[in-house]
């Protein structure tokens, strides 16, 4: 995504994922004047037969969205929760190598849910089939909203512009730019 979405309070929207959007979308919400434009990428100019316009890189609705702070389960947020480390053998992992693990096998009877999946490489996975020998460094649990937002702003994060950094509240040395 093209855009950063900042809120009418003047923070993200989201962090889990980031608050972004094409720069179509961005247009659009321009166009309909439901933002401001904060940032503007200055070497990206679009074009139609009437009119011509940057696009913009950082836009504030005109209007509070409600954030939702209920912590949504999923692949990438179970990882993240573990801070992409095997809970097994500690071995740090990415998107490519982890996997998620069941603590209780399900063919033991357990669940696909938060107090059950830990972050696994796949030798451990593989190790472990569907028994319950292996041991997590820590028992899995249901993150809350800031504990995940704080350990995603410990990751390097792919920004599209460099203003990103300040409105999303990140320290400059921790971030890569795209």
């Amino acid at each position: 995504m093209d855009t950063l979405v900042i809120n009418a309070d003047g923070l993200p929207v989201s962090l889990l994922p980031i608050s972004a959007v094409s720069w179509k979308e961005a247009i659009l919400y321009l166009y309909h004047d439901k933002c401001d434009v904060l940032e503007w990428y200055d070497d990206w100019v679009v074009h139609s037969a009437n009119w011509e316009t940057h696009v913009p890189a950082v836009i504030m609705l005109k209007t509070y969205l409600r954030r939702n702070s209920e912590v949504r389960f999923s692949k990438n947020n179970v990882y993240l929760l573990d801070t992409y480390q095997c809970l097994y053998c500690g071995t740090k992992v990415n998107n490519t190598t982890a996997t998620m693990d069941h603590v209780i096998p399900l063919s033991k009877g357990g669940k696909t849910k938060w107090d059950n999946i830990v972050t696994a490489c796949s030798p451990c996975n593989t190790k472990k089939e569907d028994k319950t020998h292996m041991k997590p460094m820590y028992m899995p649990y249901k993150p809350g909203y800031y504990e995940l937002v704080r350990k995603r702003k410990q990751l390097p994060f792919q920004l599209k512009h460099d203003s990103w950094s300040r409105w999303l509240g990140l320290d400059e040395e921790i971030h890569a730019t795209a």
